[in-house]
């Protein structure tokens, strides 16, 4: 078993457990505090996830909410919508009536929406709330459900174009992702990347991984044929097996795209997507409003207004990658 599904099942083993399950204990000790839950598919020693937390409970400070006093916060960290206990953590949190649940990416909003139609829901990190059905349209959601989108569309072919500008012999992509967990099973991000292949001349693949050993058989075959390159798609399973899948492109010198910052900071070779933190201190706001009596059908759904282009200087060295001072240019971070 890999050791980011271990630590997974290990914190929601910890969650169901009457010892550690605090959501109950906490609404008694303090009655008078608004309480609510953030459902989140990372491991709580995730090192995205202090970032996190700090953006978000900065944002709502900033709109009066003191936790410990007029609010209540509790963190569930590690939730897999695919394994067999996540419906008894999910049954725990709806009986145990908070306020408001705050739900990461799109299986997890899925599942608290399915388990309890009447809890209002922000959530942040989903891609098409609109073609799962989670709302009915983007201005107005209908239901209990809002939140924050992390893409649009066309993202997809922003990163064959950035994979291209940082590997101009680049003549073949793959596009990675898990189908059980990827917007669309991965066609939401492959459409726009087949859209735009045509123009640059590179023959697009889909390249769909279940775990991590067909991970591993994956990459090297893909590496065989010279001037490819690999975009790696916003999921659920590569967030949470990143070091793996940097440490295999690295290993197999296979130039890779990623969607979010911390990729790059792993090792990646560049990374272009939404400020994750921003979208965490800017959904303080619809907390705030729907504590406040605003009903989430009557908030339109936002979008991520920052974006961030991260470049790995030392992997590019290592991949024998010469880049252009114009990328550099335009890059918000450079590692070296």
């Amino acid at each position: 078993m890999h050791f980011h599904q271990w630590k997974r099942r290990q914190f929601i083993t910890l969650l169901g457990g009457a010892a550690a399950w605090p959501v109950v204990a906490r609404a008694q000790q303090a009655e008078r505090a608004r309480r609510i839950i953030v459902l989140n598919v990372l491991a709580a020693d995730d090192p995205e996830v202090p970032a996190r937390i700090v953006a978000f409970e900065a944002g709502l400070r900033e709109l009066g909410w003191k936790k410990g006093s007029n609010l209540s916060i509790d963190y569930v960290w590690g939730w897999d919508a695919g394994d067999g206990r996540a419906r008894t953590v999910i049954r725990q949190i709806v009986d145990s009536k908070p306020a408001l649940v705050v739900t990461i990416a799109t299986p997890t909003t899925l599942a608290m929406r399915d388990a309890a139609a009447d809890v209002p829901i922000v959530f942040l990190q989903v891609s098409d709330p609109v073609g799962t059905r989670l709302v009915t349209s983007l201005s107005r959601p209908g239901g209990t459900i809002t939140g924050f989108t992390n893409f649009e569309f066309s993202m997809g072919g922003k990163w064959l174009e950035l994979l291209r500008e940082m590997v101009p012999t680049l003549r073949r992509a793959a596009f990675l992702f898990d189908p059980a967990t990827a917007p669309g099973a991965g066609k939401f991000y492959f459409q726009p990347i087949v859209a735009g292949s045509s123009a640059l001349n590179i023959a697009v693949s889909e390249a769909p991984v279940r775990n991590s050993d067909e991970l591993r058989n994956l990459v090297p075959k893909l590496a065989q044929d010279t001037n490819t390159g690999l975009i790696v798609g916003p999921d659920i399973f590569t967030a949470t097996h990143r070091d793996l899948i940097v440490s295999l492109a690295s290993q197999y010198r296979l130039p890779a795209v990623y969607p979010f910052r911390y990729f790059a900071t792993a090792g990646g070779l560049l990374s272009y997507g939404s400020d994750t933190s921003d979208l965490y201190r800017r959904s303080a706001a619809y907390v705030d409003r729907i504590l406040k009596g605003v009903k989430p059908a009557d908030l339109p759904i936002q979008q991520p207004t920052k974006f961030e282009l991260v470049i790995n200087l030392k992997t590019a060295k290592a991949l024998g990658v010469d880049v252009t001072a114009t990328l550099l240019a335009r890059a918000d971070e450079v590692i070296e």
